[in-house]
């Protein structure tokens, strides 16, 4: 499993964060985009992912949920562009609302590979190390674990 890298430089309001994936961008990109796949690798694993709506296109809108069975967490936005190497989104934690963050998230394939890059810009730098503070890192890395496996699923032939 390849690394998470997140940078979230002091004074300024966004995150950037680099995951190297062992697929191809078109497989990548089908585990963002289809809302099966999608619930089987967001967000970490000790949750349940609830997806109410996933609509990947230009406009589209999403919200989830997710849950430990007793508490749940809701999370929502629009897309606003989604090309095969691009995707542009707001993101707000429902637990804080109007803390609204624009993300763009960028796949490069190279050799077989994906290398997939985000780009988080928050209303605040106080706001963005909430984020950060609130155990976004391991949530992510959990998630990208499992988008890992999956991924490792999908290019094994049946």
């Amino acid at each position: 499993m390849s690394k998470t890298e997140i940078s979230a430089p002091a004074g300024v309001p966004f995150i950037d964060v680099t995951r190297e994936f062992d697929a191809p961008r078109d497989l990548v990109f089908r585990a963002y985009t289809d809302p099966g796949l999608v619930v089987q690798w967001l967000g970490p694993r000790k949750y349940e992912m609830l997806l109410e709506t996933w609509e990947p296109r230009a406009g589209g809108s999403y919200r989830y949920v997710h849950t430990d069975g007793t508490n749940k967490w809701g999370f929502h936005g629009v897309f606003h562009e989604l090309t095969p190497d691009a995707m542009v989104q707001t993101f707000e934690f429902e637990g804080a609302p109007g803390h609204v963050s624009l993300d763009r998230l960028t796949l490069e394939e190279r050799d077989g590979r994906t290398i997939a890059r985000s780009h988080s810009v928050f209303q605040t730098v106080e706001a963005r190390d909430a984020m950060v503070e609130h155990g976004m890192a391991d949530g992510m890395n959990d998630g990208f674990d499992r988008l890992d496996e999956l991924l490792a699923r999908l290019a094994t032939p049946v």
